[in-house]
């Protein structure tokens, strides 16, 4: 079946004139944005960068151009019209995920380096992994998900040990964090170089505090074994062990409010996504326009929320909830972590102590109830 052609006539009117003033603005405009580089962050481009971005102009002002070449015949004012074709499939596809644009990636010194650095940890990882199993590709392969770089044993505290006693361990847990580091950095230069605010970075520098409480808690306890393995399931029975080494992590308040805020992050963009999607037909989707200037999706969403759950945050207030629910979760969590340990030795006990937990006075489990078979009602 042919699909339905969908033609959007857009008319932009120009004059030959007002077409080459804009053609020489606008290049103008790029070439001191490329020289100056502080507007965009492109001043460290260096000599090859700043050629690609005098051809980026060359080919800004030559499109323009044609632009005023279309409105031309003797600079008269004509009206050139611009049909979008777009195929049924290619709507359809583009309303369910957007126009999304790839590239160009912006890498820079930190950017540069923080891929380098992560390679390093990356090899050093798997090499050790593969060297675990003789070597054998196929071994590697099946038991990928079991197969771990192991941290130190308890018996050198917090000293350098050998390469093969946790030494590699110690090297790729400095590789990584070097990278995760030098990562944050670039995404705090592109944002103050776009003269964007520091929301994102500093939400990823939550992440980081979690990330880096796995690495500090084991030196306020004064031992490398308590830190997290290289692993998928190694790690994940890290957790478990850990949890149960220090009384259950569930009866850690910080611990409660990472969850908290884990789940309140989730239920708050479902929220938000569903309200805007469910206003789109009425413009809702310009949120930035909504803030300054509420149109009838804002006031219909805003009175959805309040009819059925007593209030609403408004156009911009939704995205601050949002953004401090997410930032709280880990940097919850990374307190949870430092204070396990460290002030706390067994959050049972301290659960109890403080009126968290209930007292278990007397036997329970199976004692209690006599018999195994009264224990699960069969008797």
């Amino acid at each position: 079946m042919r699909h339905r052609q969908i033609e959007q006539n857009v008319p932009r009117r120009f004059t030959q004139r007002q077409a080459g003033q804009m053609a020489d603005a606008q290049a103008t405009d790029a070439e001191l944005t490329f020289q100056k580089g502080d507007a965009i962050g492109f001043g460290d481009i260096g000599a090859a960068g700043l050629r690609l971005a005098h051809q980026f102009v060359g080919q800004r002002r030559q499109a323009l151009g044609h632009i005023g070449d279309l409105a031309g015949n003797g600079g008269g004012l004509v009206v050139a019209d611009v049909r979008v074709q777009r195929s049924d499939q290619h709507q359809r596809t583009s309303d369910q995920f957007g126009d999304a644009q790839i590239g160009p990636i912006y890498l820079g010194t930190a950017g540069t380096f923080s891929l380098l650095f992560g390679f390093l940890a990356f090899e050093i990882i798997g090499l050790n992994m593969w060297a675990s199993v003789g070597w054998d590709p196929v071994e590697f392969i099946r038991q990928l998900p079991w197969l771990a770089l192991e941290p130190p044993p308890p018996q050198y505290g917090l000293h350098l040990p050998p390469l093969q006693q946790g030494g590699w361990y110690l090297m790729a847990g400095f590789f990584l964090t070097v990278s995760i580091l030098l990562w944050w950095l670039r995404v705090y230069r592109r944002a103050t170089a776009l003269n964007m605010g520091t929301h994102l970075p500093w939400a990823f520098a939550s992440a980081i505090f979690l990330y880096s409480a796995f690495f500090f808690q084991p030196l306020l306890v004064g031992s490398w074994s308590e830190m997290v393995p290289f692993g998928i399931f190694p790690h994940l029975d890290w957790t478990s062990a850990f949890s149960i080494r220090y009384g259950n992590l569930y009866y850690n308040p910080f611990h409660a409010l990472s969850i908290v805020f884990l789940y309140g992050s989730a239920v708050l963009f479902a929220m938000h996504g569903a309200t805007i999607l469910a206003v789109a037909r009425l413009g809702g989707e310009r949120e930035i326009e909504q803030i300054t200037d509420r149109g009838t999706g804002a006031e219909r969403s805003m009175l959805f929320w309040r009819w059925t759950m007593g209030f609403n945050a408004t156009m911009e207030g939704i995205h601050r909830w949002a953004w401090w629910f997410a930032v709280l979760t880990p940097i919850t969590g990374g307190i949870g972590i430092l204070l396990t340990g460290t002030v706390v030795d067994n959050w049972f006990i301290w659960a109890q102590e403080h009126n968290f937990a209930p007292m278990y006075d007397g036997s329970y489990g199976y004692d209690s109830y006599g018999s195994y078979e009264a224990f699960i009602g069969k008797e």
